[in-house]
Parts: C-alpha cells; structure tokens; sequence
C-alpha cells in the first residue's frame, strides 16, 4: 500500500488541546488499523510503519487528552501541598497554644483559666486541621472518581478493540508434509 493510498496520508490532522474521548478512541483506532494494514518484513512478524507519521499521531493523542487527566494529576500535588500547609499551620497553632498555655500556667491566680484557654485553643486548632484535611480529601475523591471513570470507558474501549483485533487475525498455517 503506498501512502497515497493509506487512510492517514493527510497532513491536515490537527486535533483540538481538549479532544473528545471518542475522538481520540478513534484515532486509536486508525492506528490500530494502520499498523495492521502495515507491509510485514520478509521472514518476520514485524510491520513496516512511517515512524514520523505514528510519532506524531502519538503527540496528537497526548495533547488531546482530557484536561481532566491534568487536572486530576495538578490537584493530587495541590492536595499534598495543601495538606503539608494544613499540618503545618495546625502544628503552629498547636504549638503556640501549648506555649501559651504553660506560660498561663506558670502563673498561679490564673491557673485554671489558662489551662481553659489553652484546651479551647488546641480543640479548635485540631478542628481547624481536621476539618481542612477533610475538605482536601473530599475534593480530591470527586477528582479521582472521575478519573476513574474515565478510564474505566478508555480500558473498555481498549479491550474491545483488542478483542476485535484478535478475532481478525488469521489462522496458522497448515504445518508442511
């Protein structure tokens, strides 16, 4: 088959940052068709492919994967971040309440309003800290769920083309007399 006659040969594939599942599924597809359309090597089960052509088909697939993907990856690091923050801050106001607290203690007429005090300061503290790390989780679950989903729908796709593929492919020959 020569290029002309390949179904790929038009340089005008340009895909959009943001693609569509099914837009790149079906580019997935034209690969898989490409490759098995590929003039085989003499004594070989390897394909003749255009490197150039399938590099830049793979670049085209990178690019046009969901922005939820990127997304999923830039708030699992902004949900560590935060988290490290939060640990960080409830420490803080953790330790400048225990601080506070034995500096209250030391002095004696005021001794049980300081250890109050310094209580309700840890207990909000830890609070703070507790309702933060819950927040970050949360958001981080909806972000991962559907990533999940995701790619759940890309690995059926998959498997559902290889499925196709190996159904395709011919018999063995016939082993000689």
């Amino acid at each position: 088959m020569t290029d002309e006659q390949t179904p790929f040969s038009q340089p005008s594939e340009v895909v959009p940052v943001r693609s569509s599942v099914g837009h790149l599924l079906g580019l997935v597809e034209e690969m898989i068709d490409e490759v098995r359309q590929a003039r085989s090597l003499p004594l070989s089960q390897n394909a003749l492919v255009d490197r150039e052509k399938m590099l830049s088909r793979l670049e085209t697939l990178l690019r046009g994967l969901p922005e939820e993907l990127r997304a999923a990856r830039w708030m699992v690091r902004e949900r560590e971040t935060f988290m490290r923050r939060a640990s960080e801050q409830a420490e803080e106001i953790i330790n400048r309440a225990r601080s506070e607290s034995k500096r209250l203690v030391s002095q004696s007429h005021i001794l049980e309003e300081a250890v109050a005090e310094a209580n309700a300061l840890v207990r909000r503290a830890e609070g703070e800290a507790r309702r933060t790390r819950l927040e970050a989780e949360d958001m981080a679950d909806a972000v991962l769920e559907s990533l999940e989903t995701l790619i759940g729908e890309l690995a059926a796709r998959v498997s559902a083309t290889r499925t196709v593929l190996h159904r395709s492919r011919p018999a063995d020959p016939a082993p000689p007399i």
